[in-house]
């Protein structure tokens, strides 16, 4: 099972939104620079995310996309489902009602039932929040870049 390149590409988005300072807009065309993600292709993900009241977008020069939400209360999973509709590992469990007229002597629905459980048990336990205090750690390893007229090599 593979997660969509439109999924992977909001979560990056999102994570770029949630490590602006609040009160700053951000546009896609920063973000498509700054994550080597197509510009065009996060202009059709942009509005998925607006809907859902998620993203706020604010026009003019200072203009741009901001969370709408707190990373605290954004996981992964909510994300995800926002952009794909379900995560489920095999269709027959996308409804709460299962639509399958053999799902009572399906042997493999078990597995399949355990499979998204598992899924949904890690990106529903992960926040925007997590991530970019992980991004934070990361870049606070990375040895700072010397100014050109410093090296003495």
């Amino acid at each position: 099972m593979k997660i969509s390149a439109k999924s992977r590409y909001a979560l990056h988005l999102m994570l770029a939104l949630a490590m602006q300072e609040e009160g700053t807009n951000l546009s896609v065309k920063s973000v498509a620079e700054s994550h080597g993600i197509s510009e065009k292709y996060l202009e059709q993900i942009i509005p998925v995310l607006v809907r859902s009241g998620l993203v706020g977008s604010v026009r003019g020069a200072r203009g741009g996309y901001h969370l709408t939400t707190d990373p605290e209360a954004c996981t992964v999973g909510l994300i995800l489902r926002t952009v794909e509709g379900s995560i489920a590992p095999v269709s027959c469990l996308d409804d709460e009602i299962n639509p399958c007229a053999r799902c009572k002597e399906c042997v493999t629905l078990d597995l399949w039932e355990q499979v998204d459980q598992a899924i949904s048990n890690v990106v529903d336990h992960v926040t925007l929040a997590d991530l970019v205090d992980k991004q934070r750690r990361i870049r606070a390893r990375q040895p700072k870049e010397v100014p050109p007229a410093a090296c003495q090599s």
